[in-house]
């Protein structure tokens, strides 16, 4: 409840290294991801969502988890350890931390593009339609 009533790295960012976007607006959650990077380490991350607010408090967690950290470790993260440092979601929530874990990914595919490198070298597939299978059940 906390990252949901109080939100941490709100906002859009100009100049950004690197921006995600994904979600579904079938099921209402969109997220979108900046990246500031220096030196391979995120030093500064935003987000935006439109979504209910399990959607909110992924994407607040997932920017604590990820700031200051180096690429490599900030592609590590999944939606389960999103979860965990949440202390759990109902289970028609998990997708919220799915969607997280993209945005984040895709935000560091498009740093990897910005800076001419092929992404499918490090970034794993990103399933930008999460929710066909998890809202519509």
């Amino acid at each position: 409840m906390e990252h949901f009533a109080n939100p941490r790295n709100v906002g859009e960012m100009e100049n950004a290294d690197g921006i995600g976007e994904v979600g579904n607006a079938k099921c209402g959650d969109i997220m979108k991801m900046y990246l500031k990077v220096d030196s391979g380490i995120i030093n500064d991350v935003k987000f935006k969502t439109f979504g209910c607010g399990a959607a909110i408090a992924t994407s607040s967690i997932a920017t604590e988890m990820i700031k200051g950290k180096s690429i490599d470790e900030a592609l590590k993260l999944t939606n389960r350890a999103v979860v965990e440092a949440l202390d759990g979601l109902p289970s028609a929530k998990i997708h919220c931390s799915v969607l997280a874990e993209q945005a984040i990914k895709s935000a560091i595919a498009d740093y990897y593009k910005k800076q001419g490198v092929d992404p499918s070298l490090f970034v794993d597939k990103i399933e930008s339609e999460h929710c066909e299978t998890c809202c519509n059940a």
